[in-house]
Formats: structure tokens, sequence, C-alpha cells
């Protein structure tokens, strides 16, 4: 039997992520979709969020018109910066990263293990432009990993894998993998289910993976 599912929208995914991150958290939003995720914090809850390049307090994107880009996050696009918000040395966001202040951070992926070893910085293919930045340190340092990705490539191969086949960022990081069809958790057991969009069933997903996912 043919399932009948919608993918998740990026917009829709981000407000997914979002609704899991707990009030009081301290969050680094990764380059790519995960900058998404600031713009669907739920109101009324406390997310502080951290850039890398040196932020700590951004609101979400500001209006058209009233960008600044002398504020900008680490994928040099124009952010705002919330009451009581500050700017500082490349250095200290590292040391944020790296010394574990982070509660949660959120990454893009190439590819991501079922027992959460992350891919997200190449490739391996010759003519590919290495691009690690700071997601090692994020991966490793942040008290939670989480990768925010499309399930399947363009070619319909799953990201997530038995074993990631790309150079690894981190061994055993990842926590939970969200995307366009499920949200999962990574266990040293391998994938555990959390959540699916509305008309795809688990055993469906499995297929889709090809691993096994428990309930």
């Amino acid at each position: 039997m043919t399932m009948s599912y919608t993918r998740r929208t990026k917009d829709q995914l981000a407000a997914r992520v979002a609704q899991d991150i707990f009030d009081g958290a301290v969050v680094n939003l990764g380059i790519g979709q995960p900058t998404l995720v600031a713009n669907h914090l739920p109101q009324g809850r406390e997310v502080i969020l951290q850039s890398e390049n040196g932020i700590l307090g951004m609101g979400p994107a500001p209006e058209a018109g009233e960008e600044d880009y002398d504020l900008i996050n680490a994928g040099k696009q124009p952010v705002t910066l919330l009451p009581g918000g500050s700017f500082f040395h490349h250095a200290d966001s590292f040391a944020m990263m790296r010394g574990g202040h982070l509660d949660i951070c959120v990454l893009g992926a190439f590819q991501v293990s079922a027992t959460g070893d992350l891919a997200n910085w190449h490739t391996g293919e010759k003519d590919a432009i290495p691009a690690v930045g700071g997601a090692m340190d994020l991966a490793i340092g942040a008290k939670q990993t989480w990768v925010m990705m499309d399930l399947l490539t363009k070619q319909g191969a799953s990201k997530l894998v038995k074993e990631c086949t790309y150079p690894l960022t981190g061994i055993g990081c990842v926590k939970r993998v969200y995307s366009d069809l499920a949200t999962l958790e990574c266990t040293p057991q391998g994938l555990k289910l959390v959540d699916t969009v509305e008309g795809l069933s688990r055993e469906e997903l499995e297929k889709l993976v090809g691993l096994p996912i428990a309930a």
C-alpha cells in the first residue's frame, strides 16, 4: 500500500525543533536551515541564542529594510539583538562552545549514523570545498547536539546510515535528528522514533531509511 504524507516545509521543521528547546536554554544555531529556528521560538519562552562569530542574545531575523550588516550571524545573515544581548571576541565565543556552556547546538549534516556519529563538514569528493568551521567544537562541546536536515538526498538515499562514509565531525555526539519526514533519537542501540509526519508509518520510514527503528 502506498503511503500518503506531506513533508515538513523548512519553516515547519524549524518550528518542530523550536518546540523542543526548553525554557532558559543557551543554544547555538548552525549555518543553513538551523538559523530558521530563531524565527519560531514560542512566545514567553526565554532561549538565549549564541553565534560562534561572537554574539549572545540574538533575536529573530530583522524586518525587510531593517537589516544591519554590522550585526550578522556566522552564516553572514543579518540578525537582531535582544535587550541584554552582547557581542565579543571570536576566541571568547569558542571558549563558550568548547567549555560546555551551550545546552543545545542545532547543526546541519551530510550523514548521521544510527548511533549518533556526525559527518557535516566534507563529502570527500575531490571538487568539494571542506567547511568545518566551528562544527567540531559545537558537536562535542554542547550538552546536546541536534541535527536538522532533509532525511533523503536529492537522489533518494537516506542521510541516516548504519555507518558514516563521509569524514566524521564527531563520534556518538548526535542525540536527535529532526528531518522533513520524522524526528528520531540516536542511541547506542540504534534509532528510536519520536514522531513522523501524518500518514507516514514507522514501517514505511524504516524502508526509506533502510535501518531498524525502535518504537
